[in-house]
């Protein structure tokens, strides 16, 4: 009888014990999950922090892009300054070119709606005038695809301001250098020579042409000697201007011719030797 009560009593202790054990253990594993849980939690918070920063360097980065894709904006900015004289320019990529000068190496530069383009025969324009020919940009950029154009660059901020066509030179042993020497043709003799009556209009600066009787048109070019009189039409007037006329000068030559006028024009090789209105 004492026996079945003491074991009655050890398998109660047993029993007690062990289910204050598991009660222990599955305290023990919900802390342990709790614990988890807070490491997961963490992890998805310094997740969602790193895509925040990653959003932002990524709308820096935006900017950074923005101003690659528009690089004329960024050399406005802090580009280079200066001129860049006796230089080659070259084409690069749509209004972006290259000017390479002695002393100074390559330097890249943009173009813009203001930047002025002036020719003298490569780019636009006549070799034969002293006047300098306004060019567009397109003239520049096809030009410069073909070949390297000799010209002297004004920049300012990485943006052209000015770019000017230098002209030829002249041969050795052809004097001082004057505009006939540069015109292809007329200094090999092969300029048209005689005498016309008609209409007289202006070309391009020191470029001009003269209508014949049958309409046919001849261009022809003035020099520094060119003997140009007006009786009213180019200058002078009517009443005082005498017999041989007034002496014109090529500036009223070209205002005149803007307007077109009447005129003898006599050519020798492709250059007037005299022109008179014949008001």
């Amino acid at each position: 009888m004492i026996n079945r009560h003491l074991r009655k009593a050890v398998l109660a202790s047993i029993a007690i014990t062990a289910g204050l054990l598991m009660t222990a253990c599955q305290s023990g594993t919900g802390a342990d999950a709790s614990g988890k849980n807070g490491t997961g939690a963490a992890a998805v918070a310094e997740k969602v922090s790193d895509a925040e920063n990653s959003k932002d360097s990524s709308g820096s980065g935006s900017s950074g892009t923005a101003n690659a894709a528009n690089p004329a904006n960024s050399a406005r900015s802090k580009g280079v300054s200066g001129s860049f004289e006796n230089g080659k320019v070259s084409y690069l990529a749509p209004g972006k070119y290259i000017v390479s000068a002695p002393g100074k190496g390559d330097q890249q530069f943009w173009v813009s709606d203001d930047t002025e383009v002036h020719g003298a025969g490569t780019i636009c324009g006549d070799a034969g005038s002293r006047v300098d020919a306004p060019c567009k940009l397109d003239q520049l950029e096809a030009a410069t695809k073909k070949g390297a154009v000799g010209a002297d660059v004004e920049m300012r901020n990485g943006v052209a301001t000015l770019v000017t066509e230098r002209r030829a030179a002249a041969p050795q042993g052809s004097g001082t250098g004057s505009r006939e020497t540069a015109v292809d043709g007329v200094d090999k003799g092969r300029g048209v020579s005689g005498t016309w009556f008609g209409n007289v209009s202006l070309l391009a600066p020191g470029k001009f042409t003269v209508s014949g009787l049958k309409g046919v048109e001849q261009q022809f070019f003035v020099a520094e000697d060119t003997d140009i009189r007006g009786y009213d039409d180019i200058c002078g007037n009517a009443g005082t201007a005498g017999r041989d006329g007034t002496k014109c000068t090529e500036q009223q030559l070209e205002t005149a011719a803007r307007k077109g006028f009447g005129a003898e024009v006599v050519i020798s090789n492709g250059i007037a030797t005299s022109i008179r209105d014949d008001h």
